[in-house]
């Protein structure tokens, strides 16, 4: 996607030196463009764990290049292979909840299993790692092409009025190496001169809505307009929204979608509005393994800092400030799961689904267990 008129994706490998890893900042947006370079394994943890890259999609790309760093710090020997299972165990335990970055960093080592040698083991490590971004994006712009029907559709029903649409959080292509997800189809949308609306939730606490959204909408010059995260539900009310749609950092194959905290909500209110409620994913966000999202789906908390503090621009400087009493405690649950029965359908790069096994499985027989 673009900035300021410049194609961006958000991580990519420096054209100076292929041992660099570059990647936007997130931290600092919406009011300082600021691009990191990783040159390590822990580095790329450390992005990961403290957001500077954030999103299922992006930090499962993240993660693939984190263990191609491991592999340039290995040592040539037969420890090679334990000093990767090591960076492994570190990478993943950095975020929990999005199922992309296990993936990836599996996928990481199986592949370089083919290796007869440190040094070729370093090659496919690196193949693989561009890889994985590269069928990120190619996913996330399917999805766009795909989820855009449904926009169509709904824009023909309002005989080519504004279409408003509700979003949650960042699933745009901050969220992923390039497109996104809810927003791949709102993008492509846009681009065929669809009229819409984006009302996009502040999403609290780390405000990705207000930040991130909000920013990729104003580059992409999609009209947008911020609202504080419990506002949802009187706009349903009044029929000022037309349809949901959020994205996932770890679907289940039985179609229960964990996302940003307060998803859950907006779910519900659809339903009793009669609002259609899509999750937008690719396939390396479903988890094949695990059924029952309440009890499976790991749930991260994280610093309740994030919640008692909140960040801003002042007087030209990123400043943070203090909201609670001093000695307040805060919970800071970072995901929420919302069930089958309030999702209208799942949006992937092969096609629109019900949230359900059956549903999901036809579109990816590949992943059906064969006794």
């Amino acid at each position: 996607m673009k900035v300021n008129g410049k194609h961006f994706r958000t991580i990519w490998v420096s054209g100076k030196d292929k041992k660099i890893i570059r990647i936007i900042d997130q931290r600092y947006l919406p009011h300082k463009f600021v691009v990191e370079d990783l040159h390590s394994p822990d580095e790329a943890v450390t992005a990961i764990k403290d957001m500077h890259v954030r999103g299922a999609g992006l930090i499962g790309a993240t993660a693939g290049y984190g263990m191609y760093l491991a592999a340039l710090q290995a040592p040539g020997d037969v420890s090679f292979d334990r000093h990767m299972e090591e960076a492994a165990e570190k990478l993943k335990a950095s975020r929990p909840t999005a199922v992309n970055l296990s993936l990836a960093v599996d996928r990481q080592l199986a592949s370089m299993q083919r290796g007869r040698s440190a040094s070729g083991k370093r090659m496919i490590a690196f193949k693989v790692a561009g890889d994985i971004a590269d069928e990120d994006a190619g996913f996330c712009k399917k999805i766009g092409e795909i989820g855009v029907t449904i926009i169509e559709e709904l824009s023909r029903k309002k005989n080519g009025n504004t279409l408003n649409i509700l979003t949650h959080c960042n699933a745009g292509w901050l969220a992923f190496v390039d497109y996104g997800t809810a927003m791949a189809p709102v993008y492509e949308a846009h681009s065929r001169g669809i009229d819409l609306h984006i009302w996009v939730d502040e999403t609290r606490p780390r405000n990705q809505g207000a930040g991130l959204t909000a920013w990729e909408l104003e580059n992409q010059r999609v009209p947008y307009t911020i609202i504080p995260d419990n506002t949802g539900g009187h706009l349903m009310q009044h029929g000022m929204v037309d349809m949901v749609i959020v994205g996932s950092d770890r679907t289940t194959c039985t179609g229960y979608v964990a996302n940003k905290t307060g998803t859950y909500l907006k779910a519900l209110a659809a339903k009793d509005n009669g609002v259609p409620f899509y999750a937008a994913l690719p396939s390396t966000s479903i988890d094949w393994q695990i059924e029952d999202g309440f009890a499976e789906i790991p749930i991260e908390q994280r610093d309740p800092d994030e919640v008692r503090y909140i960040e801003g621009l002042c007087e030209g400087q990123i400043k943070r400030v203090l909201l609670t009493p001093a000695g307040s405690r805060a919970a800071n649950y970072a995901f929420d799961v919302t069930p089958p029965r309030l999702v209208t359908a799942l949006i992937t790069e092969r096609g629109i689904c019900n949230p359900d096994r059956k549903s999901i499985l036809k579109l990816f027989p590949e992943k059906e267990k064969r006794e």
